[in-house]
């Protein structure tokens, strides 16, 4: 049965949301600009309008989740995101996987946090309430552009705004031939949820990144509101703690992206330089750069009139980002970016509308920002805060620069001149070697800056700097003879980071004796400082396990073929002084820890996540499972088990997934074992399945118990033939026999045990092959002859089951996570104290 009145409801909603925004945008406009007695009242249906806009997007987005959940598979969003196997938890993740739940997302936040301003303006803050009318203009005009996106209806001809979420499957899809047949068809199962993102990093990241996007509107809206008011110092005091609240959490989102990756995607790093990495993390920087600006923009003219144009970028960069991420632009440079759903053309007028009124109020206003009367010392805080400032500017510019390459190609098009520019080649290496020296610079001066910044130096002291400059050179000296650090530029890059957190510690110290609520900016620099020297190590100084010592020839490429090894099923193979053994497959069973081996399962016809129990599944003493009960698996994962063994440390088994995905192609995630000072990183780059095995033309052998038989370099010996009373877990009815043949295979490394079942079942013959993935051999007992004492098996023989592993150390990554840990501290520790400043 259709429920097309619950797509109706989404879209009256969207129409609503949007109606109410513009509504808002407009009645807070014309009460920023009246100053009488009728802004009170223009603000008061403002503030009801920009309620009402809450309530509708509130109300859309639980029709959209109404939508996945109960996967009403009528509706494009739910049959191309859901699947009935996909758990609940990552049904989460569908949410935000298309474009239009992304949207809407953003659109949430940005609701949540513009009634937390409504109210906050209202009942606390009389000393700022005119900046709300201003502020939350800007405020609803973004969010009406957002609704925009969503609103999916056909104007003035050809002209589409927005993309619904809300579409039937026969009105996305109106020339499939089933509707001419059945129209009310609904597909019995969904696409289900792109397997990257079945990560609970993605239940968690994309909603903190969104939050971080509709922070940053926050200090953008503050300063256009003070430009708009002629308000030109006030504002910095409350917009400082809002921005940092955005950079931590921005900065957060970033990092849980980063997280994400390193723990699913197999490139085996945590960030690539990927464009839509790079457009998220560059509006960071230069958020960060502006809560630095505004430390000192009361007190200089100069850092204020930045300060505007910082906190401006930030937010024009977002918009940016999400124009480069979601017109399809970056489609061929990027494996993240979305495809284009016709809305380039909106996107483009949403950043152009910002860009020009932001520019366009700078220019109006700016003969009118104070100016400074002296010049700015070298031996000042300015000075070294508009080094650092400086510094972290270049690093988003230079980023950008690159980034926007494909942009440039597009502009020159319109103007019908190919400018074929090309992205890096090699972008670690591009991007690397100018971030890596601008951040250099940065955590140096975030040493220095802090001394001048708590004057512990002035002009006639700079010598105080000397002692944390002597600590210094002496735990590098340390640090580079222990950990092996050989490059120059590295040996730069960890004495800079050493120099950061020494100078940084010693002014911690300091501030820990008075008072802890300031220690904020101390910590956040410390955290930056690991992060960089976490990276240093992580990155230049990975070494392969994996070592291919067989020299075995399995990728075109030379570097491939050193870095992976083939490890054949049941096989140990020597690495140095490790051992690597591949000891099967295995699949995750729902409620269940840990993983179980794919043999105890048998799959039910046309359930791609359910299961029989052909054995009890127990952990310990626990049952969970019992022999023949249906289970829950994900059946389209398979992990597996790779055991790690090193002379004078405990054996353990890698877990890596592989998961063959014939609608979105096939998937490979890395499996992570963690030490304090290092993590092993492994993943499989080819595995082999029975649908690949190619087996040779069955040979018939008769023989007799305890006759020996030769295949090819093996040995077989027919043990004995018992008979059995079951088959595949199921008990034989009347009337069914069956019989259960021991063939012992003798090889170099042993001997292997191969039972195949002859049976007679429901008057039918009936012969199952059974199959030795360390051998390659199928054996299938196909008659029994009692009058002659003689068993005919049926041999074939094929390629033994391995995988191709990759496994990496990656030493003292744990330096990067804590560095990140200690950033989002300090900087929570330092909006904290500045909101108690602001709200004094």
């Amino acid at each position: 049965m259709l429920r097309a009145y619950l797509g109706q409801i989404g879209h009256i909603l969207v129409i609503l949301a949007f109606i109410s925004a513009l509504v808002a945008t407009y009645t807070y406009f014309i009460s920023a600009k009246n100053n009488s007695k009728d802004s009170d009242f223009w603000r008061s249906i403002a503030r009801k309008s920009f309620f009402l806009h809450t309530f509708f997007v509130i109300g859309v987005v639980l029709v959209l989740f109404s939508i996945i959940f109960n996967k009403y598979f009528e509706y494009h969003y739910a049959w191309d995101n859901a699947s009935l196997s996909l758990p609940l938890g990552y049904a989460i993740s569908c949410f935000w996987q298309d474009q239009e739940g992304s949207f809407l997302l953003w659109m949430f936040w940005n609701v949540i946090l513009g009634v937390v301003l409504i109210f906050w303006f209202r009942d606390k803050k009389k000393n700022f309430l005119h900046f709300e009318s201003p502020m939350m203009a800007i405020f609803s005009a973004v969010q009406a552009f957002l609704t925009s996106m969503i609103v999916g209806a056909v104007l003035f001809g050809d002209f589409k705004l927005g993309s619904s979420p809300f579409l039937l499957l026969r009105e996305s899809m109106p020339n499939l031939p089933v509707w001419t047949t059945n129209p009310d068809f609904i597909p019995k199962d969904g696409n289900g949820l792109n397997p990257l993102l079945q990560n609970y990093w993605m239940v968690i990241h994309p909603p903190t990144l969104f939050l971080g996007f509709a922070t940053t509107l926050i200090p953008f809206a503050f300063a256009l509101a003070a430009l708009w008011k002629k308000d030109y110092s006030d504002w910095t005091k409350i917009a400082l703690p809002w921005s940092l609240v955005s950079g931590v959490i921005l900065g957060t989102g970033i990092m849980m992206g980063a997280i994400w990756a390193y723990e699913t995607l197999n490139f085996g790093s945590y960030w690539s330089w990927d464009p839509v990495e790079n457009a998220v993390y560059v509006p960071w920087l230069v958020l960060v750069a502006s809560i630095h600006t505004m430390l000192i923009a009361r007190k200089s003219s100069s850092a204020l009139k930045i300060t505007f144009i910082l906190s401006i970028a930030q937010f024009i960069l977002i918009l940016y980002s999400t124009f480069l991420t979601r017109s399809g632009i970056l489609g061929t440079s990027s494996v993240h970016s979305f495809t284009d759903l016709g809305l380039s053309g909106q996107l483009l007028i949403y950043l152009l509308f910002f860009v020009a009124g932001a520019v366009l109020l700078m220019a109006l206003r700016w003969k009118y920002l104070p100016k400074d009367n002296k010049e700015i010392s070298t031996y000042s805080t300015e000075f070294w805060i508009f080094l650092g400032v400086t510094t972290l500017t270049l690093a988003a510019f230079q980023i950008t620069l690159t980034t926007s390459i494909p942009v440039y190609n597009s502009i020159a098009e319109l103007f019908n001149y190919k400018l074929n520019m090309a992205m890096p080649t090699d972008p670690l290496k591009h991007y690397n070697t100018f971030q890596m020296w601008l951040f250099i610079g940065v955590i140096i001066l975030t040493g220095i800056a802090q001394f001048f910044w708590w004057k512990r130096v002035d002009k006639s002291s700079v010598k105080k700097l000397l002692n944390p400059l002597i600590i210094t050179l002496l735990i590098s000296a340390i640090a580079i003879t222990v950990t092996g650090v050989n490059h120059w530029q590295y040996i730069i890059l960890l004495t800079a980071g050493i120099f950061s957190i020494t100078a940084n510690a010693t002014i911690l110290l300091d501030i820990i004796k008075g008072n802890f609520k300031v220690a904020g900016g101390a910590i956040t620099h410390i955290g930056v400082a690991l992060m960089l020297i976490g990276i240093m190590y992580s990155s230049a100084y990975e070494k392969v396990i994996s070592v291919n010592l067989a020299n075995e020839k399995i990728f075109k490429t030379e570097k491939d073929n050193k870095e992976n090894v083939l490890l054949y099923y049941n096989r140990p193979t020597q690495i140095n002084d490790f051992t690597l053994d591949y000891r099967g497959e295995f699949v995750d069973v729902r409620n269940v820890p840990g993983y179980i081996e794919k043999k105890f399962i048998q799959p039910i016809p046309e359930s791609d996540f359910k299961g029989i129990a052909k054995a009890d599944i127990m952990d310990g003493d626990k049952l969970y499972v019992k022999r023949g009960d249906t289970l829950e698996y994900e059946a389209e994962n398979t992990y597996y088990q790779v055991n790690y063994q090193k002379k004078g440390e405990k054996d353990f088994n890698f877990y890596p997934r592989y998961q063959i995905n014939q609608k979105m192609g096939n998937v490979a995630s890395p499996h992570i074992k963690k030490y304090w000072n290092k993590d092993i990183y492994s993943h499989v780059n080819y595995v082999t399945t029975n649908e690949d095995k190619e087996w040779s033309v069955p040979e018939n052998y008769s023989v007799a118990i305890k006759d020996t038989f030769f295949l090819n370099d093996f040995v077989a010996i027919l043990d004995n033939v018992s008979p059995v009373n079951e088959l595949d877990g199921l008990p034989l009815q009347a009337g069914d026999v069956a019989a259960q043949a021991t063939l012992r295979i003798l090889e170099r490394d042993g001997e292997r045990i191969m039972k195949p079942i002859f049976a007679i079942k429901n008057r039918e013959v009936w012969s199952k092959p059974v199959i030795s993935s360390e051998l390659g051999i199928r054996a299938q007992l196909l008659a029994i002859n009692p009058e002659t004492g003689k068993f005919t098996f049926a041999i074939s023989r094929g390629e033994k089951e391995y995988i191709v592993l990759k496994a990496l150390e990656k030493p003292h990554i744990n330096l990067l996570w804590l560095g990140t840990a200690l950033l989002v501290i300090g900087m929570s520790i330092a909006s904290a104290r500045r909101f108690r400043i602001a709200l004094k």
